[in-house]
């Protein structure tokens, strides 16, 4: 079991296949993806990664926070999540995951939060038709009708659709196709619609009721460090002609 990712959700476009038909997907940006924490079996109990993604400045993080990214020498970040991995997929602090993690033609389950609607009616929240328009209902068109018994059991169940606050909730979507990822920009497609606000920030993995194809980059796709060039050594090179 390979780590997600954690992305921001740019909106949705839409990618035009050889055929001409096109397919809305929704742009996810994945930006300097960093390996913050880890926790192993033998001390915690359980393997897990955790990743931090997105600029924030320092005096706008916590003091428990600035130590916590102390720890890890590594810049504070604006959302952390915590994936649970395998044994095999472990990684180090300070590893920064590229969105190539991600492979075209794989399917993943992308989770964010729903936009708040507020507090919402019967038929917008959980689609009821309704009472008639005529036929003696007067003013209560929009209503949910009865939600209750006689006199026995006399109450009301809990969990009965009725109005209430709708949307800011955590929901997942199963099963996202990806359709194009752009590593230089650090962009995935996925087919469809995601939860979530533009700008608004979702959590990727590997979607667990469809099998993975063979070419997945495992542990993850790391983003290959570039050791800067000896410049002194460059320096007596040049004396020396």
């Amino acid at each position: 079991m390979r780590t997600g990712l954690i992305a921001q959700k740019l909106g949705m476009s839409r990618i035009f296949e050889a055929n001409g038909t096109h397919v809305p997907v929704t742009v996810l940006k994945v930006q300097d993806t960093t390996v913050v924490a880890i926790k192993s079996a033998d001390k915690d109990g359980y393997n897990s990664v955790q990743l931090g993604s997105g600029v924030i400045k320092a005096k706008k993080v916590t003091k428990a926070l600035k130590g916590h990214f102390a720890k890890a020498n590594v810049e504070p970040t604006r959302k952390l999540v915590e994936f649970r991995v395998s044994e095999d997929c472990m990684l180090n602090v300070g590893d920064k995951i590229s969105a190539e993690h991600f492979v075209v033609d794989q399917f993943v389950d992308v989770m964010g939060t729903s936009i708040g609607k507020g507090f919402a009616g019967a038929m917008k929240r959980h689609n009821f038709a309704g009472l008639e328009a005529t036929h003696g209902v007067s003013i209560s068109h929009r209503s949910h009708g009865s939600t209750g018994q006689c006199q026995d059991p006399g109450r009301v169940f809990k969990g009965k659709k009725m109005a209430g606050h709708m949307g800011n909730e955590r929901v997942t979507l199963q099963n996202l196709k990806v359709v194009a990822v752009d590593a230089a920009q650090g962009l995935i497609m996925v087919k469809g619609g995601v939860p979530g606000s533009d700008n608004g920030w979702v959590s990727i993995t590997d979607a667990v009721k469809k099998a993975q194809p063979d070419n997945l980059p495992k542990p993850a796709a790391l983003v290959k460090v570039v050791e800067p060039a000896n410049v002194e050594a460059d320096a007596s090179d040049v004396a020396e002609s």
